[in-house]
């Protein structure tokens, strides 16, 4: 049961460094809001700021500094770790072990980089991990949040298509910018092949970070059939329309499960029942018509679900908010180890910020 009771009047900062942040952050925003909390956005240097006319810009370091916030939440690996107020991580996907590591335990997802005095985690695996590691490390604390990104998508209902009879099916390509696992390249032309075939509608987004090249290549192709959406958009749209997603070791591809579809990757680093892989690419039509044909993935995809992201309420920006009063209220904080001093890191993140003062 959530608390009802009266938290602090705090101020945020949201801390952005690539346009993913966009669809975390604004729901964990409008609880804070709601709260009568303060919020303001602050941004690394190589994100332009897309935010809405109501939506407070703090525009350098020192404007941050001077704003003073109780709370820094961020969802990459890295922070201003300069700038005062708790440090919470809240993370840009779902634990999954996407490069390949030995076990998922060692994956980048579970690497303490010693920035980060709150960890919010999404299920009972990634909690009991990074509990483990907080009683070694001593350095932050842990809480069972879920994801705050997930709330937007438990509370839409699903959109529904006019005349579905006669419409055509539609394939939501999402791909990832590693150059060791992203599909995009590998796959333009034979997605270019189905889009101009007629056959399918054909909605496409890639990471923040793809090289730009493969971006302009995807932005070029025109037809009636195909849309392509920017990172800092919206984009659960595009998966409530979708039949289908094709993907590749992106976590988006968790996200889309959470709506009983089938999924479909080129190459993934983590196959499973839970999906249907394929490495040809001339097969990627055929792949998809069997796989919507043939849907019992989504049986293992929805135990899958369960086990990544413990709730299903949309309450998870709520919890997140309510953890960290809980924290400030136990002194948590006050009560762990000093991080490890970081030198080298640190001078990277000022050069980085472009911020020397001390």
């Amino acid at each position: 049961m959530l608390r009802e009771k009266m938290m602090s009047i705090r101020k945020y900062v949201f801390f952005v460094n690539a346009a993913y942040c966009y669809a975390i952050f604004r729901p964990l925003q409008e609880v804070i809001l709601l709260k009568g909390g303060e919020v303001a956005w602050f941004f690394s240097p190589e994100v332009h700021p897309q935010l809405n006319p109501n939506e407070v810009i703090l525009s350098t370091s020192q404007q941050a500094m001077a704003y003073a916030p109780d709370v820094v939440f961020t969802a990459g690996d890295w922070v201003p770790y300069y700038l005062p107020g708790i440090k919470v991580q809240v993370f840009h996907g779902i634990a999954r072990n996407k490069r390949g590591a030995e076990t998922e335990q060692e994956s980048d997802h579970y690497r303490i980089r010693g920035w980060f005095d709150l960890y919010c985690t999404h299920a009972d695996a990634d909690t009991l991990e990074f509990r483990r590691l907080a009683r070694h490390y001593q350095t932050f604390t842990v809480a069972k949040t879920g994801w705050s990104k997930l709330d937007s998508l438990f509370k839409q209902n699903q959109l529904q298509k006019a005349d579905s009879e006669n419409e055509l099916p539609t394939v939501f390509f999402a791909s990832t910018f590693s150059p060791s696992i992203t599909a995009a390249p590998s796959l333009f032309q034979f997605i270019e092949r189905i889009v101009k075939s007629g056959r399918w509608r054909v909605l496409v987004t890639l990471h923040p970070k793809m090289n730009q090249d493969v971006v302009d290549k995807y932005r070029s192709i025109v037809s009636d059939h195909y849309w392509y959406f920017s990172p800092e958009d919206d984009l659960y749209l595009p998966m409530q329309q979708a039949d289908i997603m094709l993907c590749d070791t992106s976590s988006i591809m968790y996200e889309f499960m959470f709506l009983n579809k089938p999924v479909v990757t080129f190459k993934t680093r983590n196959p499973g029942p839970h999906l249907t892989d394929f490495d040809d690419p001339q097969q990627l039509e055929s792949v998809l018509l069997s796989t919507l044909k043939n849907n019992q993935q989504l049986i293992h995809a929805a135990k899958l679900c369960d086990e990544l992201h413990g709730f299903r309420d949309g309450l998870s920006s709520q919890r997140i908010v309510e953890a960290i009063e809980e924290c400030f209220d136990l002194q948590k904080f006050e009560n762990l180890k000093p991080k490890p001093f970081n030198f080298i890191r640190k001078l990277k993140i000022r050069h980085k910020m472009n911020y020397w003062s001390l």
